[in-house]
Order: C-alpha cells, then sequence, then structure tokens
C-alpha cells in the first residue's frame, strides 16, 4: 500500500513535469498549453496511483489502461485541418504532446520516477532543439502554391515556367483557365529554397504582364 506521503511527492512531480511541457507549448501559444498539459500530466498521474489502489494485486492495470484510450480523444480534439485552399493538418505536435504527456503522468504515478524524469528532459530536449532543425530546413526547401494572373500570348504560362527553372525552383502546374476577356490564370506548386522564392517572387512582381500574384 502506497503510503501518503509517496503518493504525495508523486502528485507534485508530475505538476512539475507537466509544467515544463505546458510551459513550452504556452510560448509558442498553442491550443492546449501550461494548464492543459499540467492537468493532463496530473490526472493520468492520479489515474495510475488508483488503478493501484483500487485494482491491488489483482488487476492494477484496469484503470491506467484506460488513460492511454481516453488521452486518444483529447489529442483529437487538437487536430485541425486548414483552409480549404490549404491542404496542411494543424495540431498533430500538440497532439503528440499530449500523448507524451500523459505517458510521462503514467509513469510518475506507477513510481518509475527517474525513468520518468529522464524522458522529460528528452522531450524538451526535441522540442528546442528540433524547432532550430525545422527552421534550417524551412530555409533550404520551401513548398509554395504561385498564382499569376496575367494577359494571354502564346507561350504565357512556359515564360514563367522557364523563369522558375533559371531559378533552380522545381514545379507542377495544378490549375491553368482562361477567360473570354483574354486574361489567363496559372497555378503552381513550386519548391525550392527561401533565398531562390524571394529572387523569383521580386522578378515576377517586376513584370509588367502581372495583373495578380499570390504566393
Amino acid at each position: 500500500m502506497l503510503s501518503t506521503e509517496e503518493i504525495a511527492w508523486r502528485l507534485v512531480l508530475a505538476v512539475v513535469v507537466g509544467g515544463l511541457i505546458g510551459a513550452e507549448r504556452e510560448y509558442r501559444s498553442k491550443s492546449a498549453g501550461f494548464r492543459t498539459l499540467t492537468l493532463i500530466c496530473l490526472g493520468a498521474a492520479l489515474f495510475t496511483i488508483l488503478s493501484e489502489l483500487i485494482g491491488a494485486v489483482h488487476a492494477p492495470e484496469r484503470i491506467a489502461s484506460n488513460v492511454v484510450v481516453g488521452i486518444g480523444f483529447v489529442g483529437a480534439g487538437v487536430i485541425f485541418r486548414g483552409e480549404p485552399t490549404n491542404s496542411k493538418v494543424n495540431g498533430i505536435t500538440t497532439a503528440a504532446m499530449i500523448w507524451v504527456t500523459a505517458a510521462l503522468g503514467m509513469g510518475i504515478g506507477a513510481g518509475y520516477k527517474l525513468i520518468s524524469c529522464m524522458a522529460c528532459l528528452l522531450v524538451l530536449l526535441v522540442i528546442l532543439t528540433f524547432s532550430m532543425l525545422e527552421g534550417w530546413i524551412e530555409r533550404v526547401n520551401q513548398i509554395r502554391n504561385y498564382k499569376i494572373i496575367c494577359a494571354f500570348e502564346n507561350e504565357t504560362l512556359h515564360r514563367y515556367e522557364d523563369l522558375f527553372r533559371g531559378h533552380h525552383l522545381s514545379f507542377k502546374r495544378s490549375r491553368q483557365s482562361k477567360t473570354d476577356t483574354g486574361i489567363i490564370t496559372g497555378e503552381w506548386v513550386v519548391q525550392g529554397s527561401e533565398k531562390d522564392h524571394r529572387h523569383c517572387i521580386h522578378e515576377i512582381l517586376r513584370d509588367p504582364a502581372v495583373k495578380a500574384f499570390e504566393f
């Protein structure tokens, strides 16, 4: 049987661990922030402790096992799709943080305090250092949607595609349309470094033939 003092220490540690991870999410203004992740870690720890107390030696896992199932519903609530024109799905990292925070809470509640603290440090290391790596990847490889509207002439869209190639950008034409008034619209998915995008965009903006440009 767990002593009251041991239970109290586990709960306090769960608050500290959840608070550390939640502080990072709060700093980045994510949907699951300081209070949410602290409560998730505390709740997972409490459920695990109660599972041990209520289940005793016969089935100590019967409550704790449902934490894994229940936390999936919480994580699903923070995942959402972007704008209709953008296929990007947001909130997956925050959902993963909810999932791993619950795992840390369960570890603390089960008495594996050292392992849980080490895992917490690894989580903080990943989210702090890997964000810098993501920033570097974003600079060397960006995917943008270009939309150019201009007067129709023969080889109009091919001229801009040659411009993409000249700036070392790879592309895929996604859509094109022409109106009766002689206006043509071209859309591309363009991939390349931030520097190459910037130079290409600057040249397109200076083109007097371009009536509208979205990037």
